[in-house]
């Protein structure tokens, strides 16, 4: 029988399956890509919570849902993807690296100069599903002042494990670790 936790955030609930990253440390596994209900309650009420910003910024994959939905409520024209590879079309990206704790390996986060000149002066709040170590978010806030952009927020769904402690990040629950 698989272990479960419980999670209960804006409104939403959900049945998480509890699983093994290595020998010692197990998360439970929160995905929102495919969860349309998760995305258009969590959205609001993280948005909701943002100060005043330009734009908005994401890693390549899951959070790209949440950014979207985010960034039409916030009435913005675009968000930021920074991609996990340098792309063809990329004239001059901004690179950087990540290790994070669902990976267990090192990334890549790539920008695309464009997307580095609009995101030059503006406020931008980094959007992810979950946040944990900070590993992903350290990666992107790098490539923000890279960028000449300010950081404004760091927000997620969930906070992870000591994530929760943080006071630099906003979020919408708590999600503890477990053990194998």
């Amino acid at each position: 029988m698989t272990r479960t936790y419980t999670l209960e955030v804006a409104g939403i609930t959900r049945e998480l399956p509890i699983v093994a990253v290595n020998r010692e440390l197990a998360i439970a596994s929160f995905v929102i890509l495919g969860d349309t209900e998760m995305v258009c309650a969590a959205a609001p009420a993280l948005a909701e919570k943002l100060p005043p910003v330009d734009l908005l910024i994401t890693a390549e994959a899951k959070g790209i849902p949440l950014i979207f939905e985010i960034s039409r409520l916030l009435n913005m024209k675009k968000y930021i993807v920074a991609r996990k590879s340098v792309k063809p079309y990329m004239d001059a990206p901004l690179v950087g690296e990540v290790v994070s704790i669902t990976t267990q390996k090192k990334q890549t986060l790539c920008l695309d100069r464009a997307d580095a000149e609009e995101m030059a002066g503006k406020r931008i709040a980094i959007i992810d599903d979950v946040i944990s170590s900070g590993e992903s978010i350290r990666a992107i806030e790098q490539l923000v002042v890279k960028a000449g952009g300010t950081v404004a927020a760091k927000a997620a769904i969930l906070a992870e494990g000591d994530a929760a402690d943080r006071d630099d990040i906003i979020y919408l629950s708590h999600l503890p670790l477990f053990t194998p």
